[in-house]
């Protein structure tokens, strides 16, 4: 049987980081909650400090002053970089192969105001379009952005009058782009024209109102361009059909507060991340709307404070659904999960990682695509203004797989 392994890093309480040899075994949950005084960590590939202006940049975290907060992390298609974007309204980029930064973007802002970039999506690699390299951001003035990241300029802008936008999805195969916020409601674009489809808004009577509040995740369904699902304040997720205009249905329960909506790749599940004190992780049936499983999320003894979490995704790829990172405030962490038996059951899930000990929350995370001879990567953004790239290794523990 495969199963994820990574080197791991001791940090002890004075903040000292000390590698502990690549063959020591994976901590498990139990190790994990057991530890008072010691966290594991994963090694960062990369530490990356979007939010952080240069002459301010030093070899240790605590050392940093005023960093721009990290709300969004995203790979490319294909791996090759990586782009972050800050509170201060920017978007860096960097090469994943040896974590330098190598375009910056500065978005357009109103008089003084810089606002933040609060979401960012690559174009798919499948898309029809020829230019290469593209990537759409959305901001808290409720601007769209287009850019040629290679060459660092806007392509186009529209305007969201009177919207703040948090968040922004591609269909799979690029010919549409969809945004939400602060107005309750989905715009669908058409990636082409930049032309503005429609405008999904409100539910049909009989099962959903549609939200009531703002939105701060929003994904196209992977075999289904014409569903979107988004969460939001309002404790729901709504399915909206491009085609009728309005959402047809709806799950109560997850607060969703940042980009924690995920969707497995083949359709069949849904994964939201919570900010709230309990039942934080839950995985729900696509299909019929209902909870699979609670997905414990353990703290370690020396934490007093629950996490309660802004960013959830499965992974991607081949091994899609496999692994979950999360993160999120309070405890101010971020977990790796593995899938280790059936869907449901009490124990199918084990933290393989965790990055804790950090000052401020984890607003972002992202899978690599997975798809490439390059290994798996994980990154996580947040309130210190640094990026974590950490790489998953694979290795066979002698298991027969049936």
């Amino acid at each position: 049987m495969v199963r994820p392994v990574a080197i791991i890093v001791m940090t002890s309480a004075t903040g000292k980081q000390h590698l502990a040899s690549k063959g020591d075994a994976l901590p498990t949950g139990a190790a994990l909650e057991s530890s008072d005084t010691t966290n594991r960590l994963f090694t960062p590939k990369f530490v990356l400090t979007p939010g952080i202006k240069t002459e301010r940049r030093r070899k240790a975290v605590e050392d940093y002053i005023q960093p721009a907060e990290v709300f969004c992390v995203r790979f490319s298609p294909d791996d090759t970089l990586m782009a972050a974007s800050t509170s201060n309204g920017l978007i860096k980029i960097y090469n994943c192969r040896d974590g330098k930064e190598v375009y910056t973007l500065h978005s357009r802002h109103t008089g003084d105001i810089v606002q933040p970039i609060t979401q960012v999506r690559w174009r798919p690699g499948g898309s029809s379009a020829k230019t290469k390299n593209v990537l759409v951001s959305v901001n808290a003035e409720g601007v769209v952005s287009h850019w040629h990241v290679t060459t660092g300029t806007c392509m186009h802008e529209v305007t969201e009058e009177g919207n703040q936008l948090f968040c922004v999805d591609y269909s799979t195969d690029g010919s549409q782009f969809a945004t939400a916020g602060r107005e309750r409601g989905v715009s669908v674009y058409d990636e082409n024209t930049k032309a503005l489809i429609t405008t999904l808004k409100g539910g049909d009577s009989l099962h959903t109102p549609g939200h009531s509040n703002r939105v701060f995740s929003l994904k196209y369904h992977p075999k289904d361009p014409n569903v979107i699902i988004t969460g939001g304040w309002d404790n729901t997720v709504q399915f909206w059909d491009v085609r009728k205009g309005f959402s047809v249905r709806s799950i109560f329960g997850p607060h969703i507060c940042g980009d924690s909506v995920d969707i497995s790749n083949d359709g069949k599940r849904i994964l939201t991340g919570s900010w709230r004190i309990d039942r934080q992780l839950q995985i729900w049936d696509y299909a019929e709307g209902t909870l699979i499983e609670d997905i414990p999320w353990r703290t370690g003894a020396s934490i007093t404070q629950p996490c309660m979490l802004y960013a959830a995704q499965f992974n991607k790829g081949p091994r899609s659904g496999e692994l979950i990172c999360a993160g999120g405030s309070g405890a101010n962490e971020a977990k790796v999960m593995h899938s280790k038996g059936p869907v449901g059951h009490p124990d199918a899930w084990t933290t393989i990682g965790t990055v804790t000990g950090v000052d401020k929350g984890c607003f972002t995370v992202d899978f690599s695509s997975g798809d490439s001879a390059e290994p798996e990567l994980v990154a996580l953004g947040g309130g210190d203004g640094v990026v974590r790239v950490m790489e998953i290794g694979y290795e066979d523990d002698g298991e027969e797989v049936l």
